[in-house]
This record gives C-alpha cells, sequence and structure tokens, in this order.
C-alpha cells in the first residue's frame, strides 16, 4: 500500500462561504489548470520555446492564498512555475500567453517569457530562474510596505506580501536568512512553501534532514502552518490567518502546503522518476475536483453553472492563444530598453 505524509484533515463542515466566493475560486483554479494545458500543448507543437515549468495540481495553493489578498495592492512573489500565480495575482490570460509567445503584448514586453513574468500593476514582483532568488526581493517588498507604514505615516500602506517557493528551496540559505530577518522586524509577509515533493528529480525526503518543514518556522519564533495543499478552502482558511496577522503587525507567516504536480519537473521532463502508484495516489486528490464535490454538495451551484464557467474560461484560454499568435514580436532596435530604469 502506497504511504504518503498528508497534512491534517480540514473541517469543511465549518467553512462560511458564498455561492460568489466558491464561484470565483472555483474560475481560478479552473483557469489555472486549463491554461497550463493549453501551454503544453503550444510547447508540443513548437510555438513556445525553452523551458516551461508547469502547475497541474498545484492551483489550490495558488488560489487560496492570492485570491484571499487585495488584487493589485499586496505583492506577490512567485519562482520559475510562475504562470498561475500570475493569473490568479491579476494578469490577464492574453498578457500570460504573449508571454509565453515571446511577444511584445506579454506582461514582460516578451522580455521574461515562462520563468520571468512580471507586472508592476498587479504587484507581481516576477518569477525567479534561480531558487531561492524571489525570498529576499519579497521581503524587500515587504520592508518597504512596513516603512511607508509605520515611518512615513502612510496608514494606507497596509500591504501584505506573498511569497512562493518550493520544498528544495527551504534548504537554501536565502530561506535561512530571510525569516530571520523578517522575525526581527516583524515584516508583513507570508512564506508559502509548495511541497510538491519533488525538487526536480529528487525527493523531498531524501534531500533535508527536517522533511516537516513548517517546522522550522518556530526557532524563528513566528507561526507555521502544515496545510493541505490540495484543498483550496484549508489554503484560503490559512491564508485569511496569515494575511490578519501581518496587516495587524504582528509578523510573518510559514505555510507548508503539501501538495503535487501533475506534471514533469518541466515540459522536457521525461518524468521517470516518480512511480505510478505515487501520481495515481495524488490524482484522486484533484483540487479542482474536490472543490467541484464541495460546492455541488452545499447546493451552492449546479453542475450546470460549473460546466458554464468551465466552457467561459475554454474561451477566454483559447482566445489568449489567437491573441499571442497575432501580436508583434519585440522590436530589434529596442533590444536594450527596460534594462535600466528610465
Amino acid at each position: 500500500m502506497h504511504t504518503e505524509r498528508t497534512a491534517p484533515k480540514f473541517d469543511h463542515s465549518s467553512v462560511k462561504i458564498t455561492k460568489e466566493e466558491a464561484l470565483m475560486l472555483y474560475e481560478d483554479m479552473t483557469l489555472g489548470r486549463m491554461f497550463e494545458d493549453k501551454c503544453a500543448e503550444m510547447y508540443y507543437r513548437g510555438k513556445m520555446f525553452g523551458f516551461v515549468h508547469l502547475y497541474n495540481g498545484q492551483e489550490a495553493v495558488s488560489t487560496g492564498i492570492i485570491r484571499t489578498m487585495k488584487p493589485g495592492e499586496d505583492y506577490v512573489c512567485s519562482t520559475y512555475r510562475d504562470h498561475v500565480h500570475a493569473l490568479s495575482a491579476g494578469v490577464p490570460a492574453r498578457e500570460v500567453m504573449s508571454e509565453l509567445f515571446g511577444k511584445e503584448t506579454g506582461c514582460s514586453k516578451g522580455r521574461g517569457g515562462s520563468m520571468h513574468m512580471f507586472s508592476e500593476e498587479h504587484k507581481l514582483l516576477g518569477g525567479y530562474a534561480f531558487i531561492g532568488e524571489g525570498i529576499p526581493v519579497a521581503a524587500g517588498a515587504a520592508l518597504q510596505s512596513k516603512y511607508r507604514r509605520e515611518v512615513m505615516g502612510d496608514k494606507s500602506a497596509d500591504n501584505v506580501t506573498a511569497c512562493f517557493f518550493g520544498d528544495g528551496t527551504s534548504n537554501n540559505g536565502q530561506f535561512f536568512e530571510t525569516l530571520n530577518m523578517a522575525a526581527l522586524w516583524k515584516l508583513p509577509i507570508i512564506f508559502v512553501v509548495e511541497n510538491n515533493k519533488w525538487a526536480i528529480g529528487m525527493a523531498h525526503e531524501r534531500a533535508t534532514s527536517q522533511p516537516e518543514i513548517y517546522k522550522k518556522a518556530s526557532v524563528f519564533n513566528m507561526p507555521g502552518y502544515e496545510v493541505d495543499g490540495m484543498d483550496v478552502l484549508a489554503m484560503r482558511d490559512v491564508a485569511q490567518k496569515a494575511v490578519a496577522r501581518a496587516r495587524a503587525g504582528e509578523g510573518p507567516t510559514l505555510v507548508e502546503a503539501l501538495t503535487y504536480r501533475f506534471r514533469g519537473h518541466s515540459l522536457a521532463d521525461p518524468d521517470e522518476l516518480r512511480s505510478a502508484d505515487e501520481k495515481e495516489f495524488w490524482a484522486k486528490k484533484d483540487p479542482i475536483t474536490q472543490f467541484e464535490s464541495f460546492i455541488l454538495g452545499r447546493k451552492l451551484a449546479t453542475a450546470e453553472e460549473l460546466k458554464a464557467i468551465a466552457d467561459k474560461i475554454q474561451a477566454e484560454v483559447n482566445e489568449s492563444v489567437t491573441y499571442a499568435e497575432s501580436s508583434p514580436e519585440p522590436d530589434p532596435s529596442e533590444l536594450r530598453k527596460y534594462i535600466f530604469a528610465d
């Protein structure tokens, strides 16, 4: 029998959620899934180049955290698996797809590609190809929010920063140094470990002396949560607590989301290291399927309403490809543009 470490069971019976809120979460997760599926199709058809790391299976983490924050006001810092974080932060699908196609209409003007999504308008601080690279950047964003509020007297500066990274990154120096600094300065930041069990091809349990990453929060005197990253309601619950703490000036929180990527590390990965047994175990915990069951069980929406949302999202994703394909390439004369601030 296959065994896996799983998070404590979340009590759905106590969840208070409106139909509008539930459908917003469902739509966001569905957008993430369908967008990534389309990316795979475009990649294998030779429309995208380079490394493309997809998010399939982890949608509840992005939706649960980012959609609990204030869109366009709170900051999001991502990794090289950043398309869905960008979508949850409000970057239009057509701008994300155009960026993947390397077009001028992309959110990074075609200069960033898959691993370096950025949007000042949506407070997306970037995707980062080197693991751990975004952690100190996120801390900087949280520090300026705190400085504006407490030193410059801007009471509206109650922004929270969410910093996403994987289980492999939690063994890097930036993780420990930045958590220490964030705790010392009580920065308004949420560190979100997306523990999908594999750092490229290295199983998490073989790479760290303490596999339960959330427990590492204790040495920095900050709260640490172990959460079911396949359950959007569990993610939303812990996000609400962490966001409230940060806005109240009580400092950072470490969240370890136990999740799983349904595809290989990247689309160039043949995915031969993970067992069929393991993949099957996690496939049964699909976050979108689970949430559909919750919505229907609570009678928050009908199956027809959910299908209508899925159809609308599919049309939006298809349109994003049409838009990207018809968009112009960056002008070679502007090769050095955007390297430095104007």
